[in-house]
Order: C-alpha cells, then sequence, then structure tokens
C-alpha cells in the first residue's frame, strides 16, 4: 500500500477547508454594482414632473428629463415607483433652473471654436424615513459642441450625454450616498 507523505496531506486538506471557509464566507457578504445604501423600509419613490424655469430649451426637455430619472431609479434600484402623491418613501422633485449656451474656447478671431450647453437642475429630495438624508441642492452638467455645427443639429445628443450625468449625480447623492 502507499502511503501519501504527511505534508502533502495536511496541504490538501488545508486548501479544502480555505476553499469550504471562503465559499461560506460569500453569502453573508452583500455585494451591490450600484452602491445603493437603502434601509430595508424604503421600497417606493416618488418623482413629480420637473418644471422648466430656464426659459430655454426644447418644448419636451421637462418630460424627457422626468422619465430619464424615473427609468434611472427603476434600472439601477429595487424602487417602485409611485405616482407624486405624497405616500412614497422617497420623493423627488425640481426645476429645471438652466438652459444656457456660451461661447468658449477662443480662436484668433472674434469667433469661438466650441460652443458650450449647460443645463442646471434645482433638486428637493425627502427620505420620509430618514430626514437628515433630505436635500435641496443644484446640479449641473455642460457638454460642447463645435461652433460649425448648429445647437438644433447636435442638441438631442448633447441632452443625452448631459441628462445623464445630472440623473447619475442625483441618484448617487439620494440613494447611493456618495
Amino acid at each position: 500500500m502507499h502511503k501519501m507523505p504527511l505534508p502533502f496531506f495536511y496541504k490538501t486538506i488545508l486548501a479544502f477547508f480555505f476553499i469550504i471557509l471562503s465559499c461560506n464566507g460569500c453569502k453573508f457578504v452583500n455585494y451591490s454594482f450600484t452602491g445603493v445604501s437603502l434601509s430595508p423600509d424604503v421600497q417606493t419613490i416618488s418623482v413629480s414632473n420637473f418644471i422648466n424655469n430656464s426659459g430655454g430649451g426644447p418644448a419636451n426637455i421637462t418630460q424627457n428629463f422626468t422619465e430619464r430619472v424615473k427609468e434611472y431609479f427603476q434600472q439601477n434600484s429595487t424602487l417602485k415607483i409611485y405616482q407624486p402623491d405624497g405616500t412614497a418613501d422617497l420623493l423627488l422633485e425640481g426645476a429645471i433652473t438652466g438652459y444656457d449656451v456660451t461661447p468658449i474656447a477662443p480662436t484668433e478671431g472674434q469667433f469661438a471654436a466650441l460652443n458650450r450647453l449647460t443645463v442646471r437642475v434645482q433638486v428637493k429630495f425627502t427620505n420620509t424615513k430618514d430626514e437628515t438624508q433630505n436635500f435641496d441642492s443644484p446640479f449641473s452638467f455642460y457638454a460642447d459642441f463645435d461652433q460649425s455645427r448648429t445647437l438644433t443639429s447636435v442638441e438631442n445628443e448633447l441632452l443625452t450625454v448631459i441628462f445623464d450625468q445630472i440623473v447619475l449625480d442625483i441618484f448617487n447623492k439620494s440613494v447611493a450616498n456618495w
């Protein structure tokens, strides 16, 4: 009968226990790729229609922004969207307060090489379960475009980039606590 060397036997047993303990430990850790840190009793969110106080932008800017916020929260959290009636655990409301195009990157002549579209949004967030997380804060982001292009030709593309970043910032501040 062939005997296994004792050091090999101990190494095998030790490796086996390490694997068992490693796998067993994983089930107790809660991993989240979105970084959402909500208490278990928070299950619903109400997103009121944002209003346009900027005086600029396309006619459907508020509808597009509001829908983008709702979609992002639905896709990146377990929260259910409630109608804005005040009964949800989290309440989100606000207004688009700025929609500005400004010239940047001056050239030799009197023209700018780039224009910048900046959108500003004021957001009021209410957590009915934990008032310490409430805030009323401004958010803004911008995107640049070449002066040879008109705002109308690039507006949808720019607003997609700008809205995506603002919504991410709102999400992070409200439910991811970043």
